[in-house]
């Protein structure tokens, strides 16, 4: 029984889509994550690339920060893919992707737990910054 409680948490957590993208724009040739920047106000010269959607979902972050941390690192590296230089930030948000149940039974008697798994979202446009 526990095997199979453990086996469906897996799967779980491993079917869960962590980011998406939608290709709006013309793409360009892959880019290093770690060269993508992060934009709130629009440059004042840039190309739509596509629309991105991130979560920290399936990760092992346990802290808010680390899980935003985690959605913003998805971000950037489906912009990348891209051959975006930019992401302008749309939004970030929270969610709740399902949870855990623990259980055991003894004696006739079970008794179980359910936890709820929270999530940090990020959503946002994947651009081409011209030099400024």
């Amino acid at each position: 029984m526990k095997k199979s409680i453990l086996l469906a948490t897996i799967c779980f957590l491993v079917g869960c889509a962590a980011s998406s993208s939608i290709l709006i724009g013309k793409s360009r040739p892959p880019i290093s994550p770690e060269a993508v920047k992060l934009y709130i106000k629009p440059p004042s010269k840039y190309e739509e690339i596509a629309i991105l959607d991130s979560s920290s979902k399936s990760s092992w972050a346990v802290t808010d920060q680390g899980k935003m941390d985690v959605a913003i690192q998805r971000l950037k590296e489906e912009a990348a893919k891209f051959g975006a230089n930019g992401i302008l930030i749309h939004g970030t948000g929270d969610g709740s992707g399902g949870g855990v149940v623990t259980g055991s039974t003894s004696g006739g008697v079970s008794s179980g737990v359910f936890m709820s798994v929270f999530h940090k979202t990020a959503r946002g446009v994947a651009i081409f910054v011209e030099s400024e």
